[in-house]
């Protein structure tokens, strides 16, 4: 991967600054790219980005993606689109599908005809692992999805059937990447939707008991942030035109049962303060348009991008917990 082709490259960031986002931001930044982050904060924070709003290479323009003149905007100039801007979370979605239609298939086509419109060279978009749906067979191979089992991963695939059509129809070259349960630094422990990992570092630091939906058997390919940015860097840097106008696996390889991760994460938190160690896991009512079981097959970004994983799951959270730790007791 040739980080030079980064230096002077500009790249529009949407929900830059979100927790996916502003990593992003953060790793071009540091590789000599020029950085708008478009964001309207419904999700994502301005701490994230405070650190960059000096950078001489850094712009946030705040607006909606669901407005196409703010869509527009953005895209002037700009060499490629990391498009992260998304209402996620099942349970949200089950709650307001329509608010996360408008947000992730409105938004999303805005932005697909703004980058056509302004000339970017290539749209690599967070697609999403919900996609397989109620398909079972593990591992999940990119060609075969199930039937989705919730208004948020209806609008998932949405976005990679529109991406085709532009692709087919207006030649604009685009890369969708599958997000498998991804965690890491920056990302929101607190609010009605927070993801899992976040959720129950917070819960056992406050030695509350976190509440598994289900019985624990449920089985995660729980994605470290870092193997996440090395794959929108591999999309964005690809020079291999069979790679191109594909969706991916961004994923580990590797499954994790819901219990199998609370309690590895009780083990980490524990070294910092023992007494977490004694702190019960529960289980509660399974959760409606959960997938039971995710597993990536990462064979198809290995060969076509030269994907490798930085970190495993444990690397991974290791690495998750020092920051929660350093950052929630700040």
């Amino acid at each position: 991967m040739n980080l030079k082709k980064l230096e002077n490259t500009s790249v529009l960031i949407t929900g830059g600054a979100g927790f996916i986002g502003s990593n992003l931001c953060e790793y071009l930044l540091e590789n000599g790219s020029k950085v708008r982050c478009l964001d309207n904060f419904a999700t994502g924070h301005k701490r994230n980005i405070k650190s960059f709003l000096e950078h001489p290479n850094f712009e946030l323009v705040e607006g909606d993606i669901r407005d196409l003149n703010t869509c527009q905007q953005a895209c002037e100039n700009q060499d490629y689109v990391l498009h992260q801007a998304a209402l996620g979370s099942v349970p949200r979605s089950l709650n307001d599908p329509i608010t996360s239609n408008e947000v992730n298939v409105s938004g999303f086509l805005n932005m697909l005809v703004a980058a056509r419109d302004q000339g970017v060279k290539r749209f690599v978009y967070a697609a999403s692992s919900s996609t397989y749906g109620d398909s079972k067979v593990l591992p999940k191979v990119e060609e075969k999805i199930g039937k989705p089992l919730s208004p948020y991963a209806i609008t998932k695939y949405v976005n990679e059937l529109y991406a085709e059509i532009f692709y087919q129809n207006y030649g604009l070259n685009t890369i969708g990447l599958r997000y498998f349960n991804v965690f890491g630094r920056r990302q929101d422990p607190k609010g009605a939707y927070a993801a899992v990992i976040p959720k129950f570092v917070i819960q056992f630091m406050r030695y509350e008991s976190p509440t598994i939906n289900g019985d624990g058997t449920f089985s995660r390919d729980f994605t470290y942030i870092d193997n996440v940015i090395q794959m929108n860097v591999r999309a964005l840097l690809t020079d291999n035109s069979d790679a191109l106008n594909e969706v991916y696996n961004t994923a580990v390889g590797d499954r994790t049962t819901i219990t199998g991760m609370a309690k590895e994460l009780r083990t980490y938190l524990s070294a910092y303060d023992p007494e977490i160690a004694t702190i019960e896991i529960k289980y509660g009512p399974k959760r409606k348009g959960d997938v039971p079981h995710s597993l990536a097959s990462i064979e198809k970004a290995s060969k076509l991008l030269g994907y490798t994983p930085s970190h495993t799951f444990s690397e991974g959270l290791k690495e998750a917990v020092s920051w929660y730790w350093e950052h929630l007791n700040q």
